[in-house]
């Protein structure tokens, strides 16, 4: 704006000395034109003559016997004449008078700061007296100064506008793909284009990027192949069992390596992260949560009358299908485990979409609510005793919500039993 304000301010006062020197010219044709027509004319129609003319207000003549300029001011002799030797404007401009009819004399000077006069003697008798006045300054007085402030404060807003939206581009196209890799390690790479700068941090993000990728790639094949190896002598081990004579310690032998093999199992679906490689597709959550809840009903019958929907008929969004059910299905068997119901409700918020899910169980204490999303974290104090699982289950499922850019939190309700609250962009 400061620029743009010195260069309006810079245009006004051109415009002022350009209308100035122009006033200027102008004048002085007609003081050419005028003294030409009365230097050839006789002494007694000369008044006569320079009455008829039309002057603009910016000049004033008089035909006297002397001159009304002071002769202090500053007296120019007749070397002054010759810029009367100019020719005047247009087809009907006067000859140039003989060199006879030249002033005899002539008297110039400013006479006011705005004022300037010349007195030019006739070579017969009596003076021409001419007096110039330049009219007060106006810059911002002008019938195009609006139009070209309008025009120059929208050339400029667009041009910084243009100029902001190039300099932010690759910073807004640099956090739109930190967010997509938030939830999604294979998401394509950003391109390394544009000046050296963005250029530099978009192979820095895409080397962050791949190096993250390999980091899971190697985790999950080094618990796979762990898994593996377990696998073996848990086998010869189940094997031996069988043929224990105790049945009692045969019975305790095998559940535990069935929670080990459990726990395996856990940890390498855990690794695998099945959400960030699922494709997304446009999915009915509302029919794939009422269909979680159904078959949590099927298989845990003691608990149908406390499962229950409350939500759309449908709402469709994006998400990875396979992955969100299993999240879904680890959240609704916690709370049909530890809190003997599992009342879902689903709504859409502005652009979120909101999962509350409820149980009747005693709920969670508050500096644990965090700490139970970490592997392999069990409350056994607090919730019931009557547990199988590996301690996965809620970290299996903020890993995959979070895959979704969403979030899931506990809070435990006034009248009782616990709330998951789970919040997906929508």
């Amino acid at each position: 704006m400061a620029v743009q304000a010195l260069g309006l301010t810079i245009h006004a006062f051109d415009r002022v000395e350009l209308q100035r020197a122009s006033e200027a010219r102008e004048n002085s044709v007609r003081a050419f034109n005028l003294w030409r027509a009365l230097v050839i004319s006789p002494p007694d129609r000369r008044a006569a003559i320079l009455g008829e003319a039309e002057l603009p207000n910016t000049l004033a003549a008089s035909y006297d016997a002397q001159a009304t300029t002071p002769s202090g001011l500053r007296p120019i002799p007749l070397q002054i004449a010759r810029l009367f030797r100019i020719e005047g404007p247009g087809p009907n401009a006067l000859p140039a008078p003989p060199r006879r009819f030249r002033p005899a004399e002539v008297r110039t000077g400013e006479i006011g700061p705005d004022s300037f006069a010349i007195s030019m003697r006739f070579p017969d008798q009596g003076w021409l007296n001419l007096t110039f006045r330049h009219p007060h300054p106006r810059p911002w007085h002008s019938d195009t100064f609006l139009i070209a402030f309008i025009a120059m404060s929208v050339t400029a807003a667009l041009l910084i506008l243009w100029g902001v939206r190039r300099l932010t581009r690759p910073v807004a196209d640099l956090a739109a793909a930190a967010t997509r890799l938030g939830r999604d390690v294979n998401a394509p790479a950003l391109p390394e284009s544009g000046p050296a700068e963005i250029a530099t941090a978009a192979a820095a993000f895409n080397t962050m990027a791949a190096n993250i990728r390999r980091f899971v790639a190697d985790r999950t094949q080094m618990l796979a192949a762990i898994s593996h190896d377990l696998r073996t002598p848990i086998t010869r081990l189940r094997l031996r069992a069988e043929f224990l004579e105790d049945e009692e310690q045969r019975a305790k032998m095998l559940a535990d390596l069935a929670e080990m093999e459990a726990m395996i199992a856990s940890t390498l679906a855990f690794a695998r992260d099945d959400a960030a490689n699922e494709p997304a597709a446009s999915v009915d959550i509302a029919s794939l949560a009422r269909t979680v809840l159904d078959e949590a009903a099927d298989a845990n019958p003691e608990h149908a009358a406390g499962i229950a929907f409350d939500g759309p008929e449908h709402l469709v969004m994006r998400v990875r299908p396979v992955a969100l059910k299993r999240a879904l299905s680890n959240l609704v068997g916690n709370a049909l485990k530890y809190g003997d119901a599992a009342r879902l409700a689903l709504e859409r918020r502005g652009e979120s979409v909101v999962m509350l899910l409820d149980d009747a169980g005693p709920g969670i204490p508050e500096a644990m609510q965090e700490k139970v999303f970490q592997p392999f974290q069990r409350l056994e104090d607090s919730r019931n005793r009557e547990t199988g699982g590996t301690g996965l289950g809620l970290t299996i499922a903020r890993s995959i919500l979070r895959a979704h850019g969403g979030e899931v939190s506990l809070h435990n309700r006034r009248e009782g039993g616990l709330r998951v609250a789970i919040r997906l962009p929508g």
